[in-house]
């Protein structure tokens, strides 16, 4: 099957792109899920969100989505297709959505909480700033590591991402490039860009958006699936990770959400009521990627 990622068609079943390792059958067992992540750098669990509250957060999204006209008429609006002209969105750190009580009760339950303190057995705490994107058709992530942008606190620290939608593979999901995060290839790539501070260093934040040279170049292979409601990805900060394109007619909506240890450092850039986020990333002159790379002679 031939499938869309970033600017290039692969083969979704080949040597260079496949499926994800399923980690479901061990999710009660946190010894298990640890020795995985550490082997693949990333965890496929179904059904580890409650899928009514994934689907309240669906709808709270659509509604206002409907409001704002970017929803085609002709359809149902829990379809999700894309109106006319309309456009994607990003709504990091928005306190109407990611903040409502809707949206907590989601990336904030007992659940998805005593997960991750079985997982790094430890008292946990969560990013109170939230990345919640609303993806369009064309639309797609370039691969990069999440340190990059999060990176002055621990680096014990873990993605979980959640589509708020059942995704087909048509509408652009994750795809995570197992081995990046141990893989002999990688050493250079995490000794200079994995050392990388977007708001330090004012460079553009993805390593590539060239998913074929990445594995030819330094190994891995990616892997992809498709997702229902309820299900999560979790995965470390030097996992390579970016998203096939949404190539179909409907909006591919996901989450972002950050869990660590309680007692380890946290990057203040993402804590508190009012987090400061991205300070410096895009203001002044910005070092383009092929100028950092090159530099970095990877």
């Amino acid at each position: 099957m031939k499938v869309t990622f970033a600017k290039t068609e692969m083969e979704l079943g080949g040597a260079q792109l496949g499926e994800m390792r399923d980690s479901t059958p061990d999710l009660h067992e946190p010894a298990a899920l640890r020795e995985r992540m550490a082997e693949d750098g990333y965890l496929l669990l179904r059904g580890l969100h409650d899928r009514h509250r994934v689907q309240a957060v669906r709808d709270m999204i659509l509604a206002n989505l409907a409001e704002n006209e970017q929803i085609e008429t002709a359809f149902p609006v829990e379809q999700g297709v894309v109106a006319a002209g309309a456009r994607g969105a990003f709504h990091g750190g928005s306190k109407t959505l990611t903040r409502c009580r809707t949206f907590l009760d989601l990336v904030e339950s007992h659940r998805i909480m005593d997960f991750f303190a079985q997982f790094l057995r430890s008292d946990v705490l969560t990013f109170d700033y939230k990345w919640l994107r609303v993806i369009a058709p064309g639309d797609f992530s370039g691969a990069h590591y999440d340190v990059v942008y999060m990176g002055r606190g621990t680096h014990n620290l873990y993605t979980c991402w959640t589509p708020i939608t059942g995704v087909s593979i048509d509408m652009g999901p994750l795809a995570v490039l197992a081995g990046s995060h141990r893989g002999p290839g990688y050493e250079r790539v995490k000794a200079t860009y994995g050392r990388m501070d977007v708001d330090r260093d004012h460079v553009t934040g993805a390593f590539s958006n060239d998913p074929v040279e990445m594995v030819e170049k330094f190994g891995g292979a990616w892997k992809t699936a498709e997702f229902e409601m309820g299900d999560a990805v979790i995965f470390g900060m030097f996992t390579m990770h970016a998203s096939l394109t949404n190539t179909s007619r409907r909006y591919r909506i996901s989450c972002d959400t950050r869990y660590q240890r309680a007692d380890e450092p946290v990057d203040e850039r993402w804590v508190g009521d009012n987090p400061p986020a991205h300070y410096a990333w895009t203001k002044g002159e910005t070092v383009t990627m092929e100028e950092a790379r090159k530099a970095w002679a990877v």
